[in-house]
């Protein structure tokens, strides 16, 4: 009797995770993070451990954008560092006049959009977005990843970081916006996380 209830209680909850609607913030339209990320490459590079990971900070890195989809993970290494990517956007990918025509889809740990026209300039879709391993400085800033939506415009500031452990294992940032493939996405220790969507 009992394996029966834990069995129709699992199943109502993946039910109630596969059907409740995703709640999705939306604004009016025009852009709404005008500003390109700010980074600053290091020179001399700063370096942390927690747990069995030493961190490299590469460049600080600040960032106002919409979130266009977020996808969370919980298994594998790169979950216990990185619970969730977030896909940015920010200049004329932040409006919502062109978020409205471009389906924004997330799998494993990339991004990838489709349209049946084009809003903007084809390059400016890339370059005014990424796909972001978001990886928390403490439990606040986790604690606050679970508050941000799609369609949630955020500010983010910390470090593009370089992560490895003693067996060899190495998780690295790319560095530049324009990039694609392979090694393009940012990975961001965040350290401090605000959300400025509409009351």
């Amino acid at each position: 009797m009992k394996k029966i209830i834990i069995s129709v209680t699992v199943i109502v909850l993946l039910f109630t995770y596969l059907l409740w609607p995703e709640k999705v913030i939306t604004f009016p339209p025009g852009v709404t993070a005008a500003e390109l990320p700010k980074q600053i490459n290091l020179t001399n590079p700063k370096t942390w451990q927690k747990d069995e990971f030493n961190f490299t900070a590469l460049a600080e890195y600040n960032i106002t954008a919409r979130v266009l989809s977020r996808n969370d993970f919980s298994i594998g290494k790169e979950s216990d560092l990185s619970p969730v990517d977030f896909v940015l956007a920010w200049g004329p990918m932040s409006d919502q006049a062109v978020i409205d025509k471009i389906k924004i889809t997330q799998r494993n740990r990339w991004y990838h959009w489709e349209t049946d026209e084009y809003p903007i300039p084809l390059n400016q879709i890339g370059l005014n977005s990424a796909n972001v391993h978001i990886v928390p400085k403490d439990e606040a800033v986790l604690d606050k990843l679970d508050e941000v939506n799609k369609g949630s415009l955020v500010e983010m500031k910390g470090y593009l970081v370089e992560i490895t452990t003693t067996e060899g294992w190495h998780w690295k940032s790319s560095l530049s916006r324009d990039d694609t493939g392979g090694g393009a996405c940012e990975l961001f220790w965040v350290e401090e996380l605000i959300i400025k969507d509409p009351e």
